[in-house]
């Protein structure tokens, strides 16, 4: 089994950093289980499909927030993008 090296981008660290101590640690935990397995198939991870954007993923967190990531198979690495409310990733599902 692979294991990946998680990269969190400027962006999703300044989110989770503004977070309360709880929800922080509940994205943190989540994104961790990126490590392990960060393809879809299995649990709240999804292939996103726009156009012009090519192997973005959306993991949902608990049912209040989404974080963005790639995927870079060739050097086993998975890179948050972006971690935003579930609010807000709806209307950044039209970038992606």
């Amino acid at each position: 089994m692979v294991t990946y090296h998680l990269v969190i981008g400027k962006k999703a660290l300044e989110f989770i950093s503004a977070l309360p101590s709880k929800s922080k640690r509940i994205v943190i935990e989540k994104c961790k289980t990126l490590a392990d397995d960060p393809f879809p198939g299995q649990g709240d991870k999804e292939l996103i499909h726009r156009k012009g954007h090519k192997d973005i993923y959306r993991l949902h967190i608990s049912r209040s927030y989404t974080a963005f990531y790639k995927i870079n198979k060739d050097e086993n690495m998975v890179k948050i993008l972006e971690i935003t409310t579930i609010e807000q990733a709806h209307k950044i599902y039209g970038r992606f």
